[in-house]
């Protein structure tokens, strides 16, 4: 595996202590060797999420980490990712995917990726695998 990619519940779980999923976020994390991928549309949506739902100093020291981190990558979503994505929302109009979402699954099939660190059940019905194990609602 060349990485798990990081959806924007698991970043928010690993910065809220009071959120419900933090203990398992914060533990796989702790076990965690593989390297973390996520996407310029993550980092914006979860930076966002924590300043609306935390506040702005603890959503500026978020996305600051994220950026100087050497264990994790952030990919641009490219113009070709997006119009995988449109293909992906249209599909899917049964599921509750957001665009954010099918973004995500783009770029995890262009790069390759089978695992996503995640606490939804998007990624799992769209096949790929999802850590920490039991965690999709």
């Amino acid at each position: 595996m060349n990485g798990i990619f990081v959806d924007t519940g698991a970043w928010y779980a690993l910065v809220d202590s009071d959120y419900a999923d933090h203990k398992a976020a914060a533990a796989f994390l702790a076990a965690n060797s593989v390297p973390l991928i996520t996407t310029n549309f993550i980092f914006s949506e979860t930076v966002t999420l924590i300043r609306y739902r935390i506040g702005h100093d603890a959503a500026r020291s978020f996305g600051q980490k994220l950026q100087e981190s050497s264990f994790v990558r952030i990919i641009a979503v490219t113009p070709p990712d997006e119009e995988r994505a449109w293909e992906t929302f249209c599909k899917y109009r049964d599921q509750d995917f957001s665009f954010v979402d099918c973004t995500s699954f783009a770029v995890m099939e262009r790069m390759k990726l089978s695992t996503a660190f995640a606490f939804d059940r998007h990624f799992w019905v769209m096949k790929f695998a999802v850590v920490p194990e039991k965690a999709i609602k």
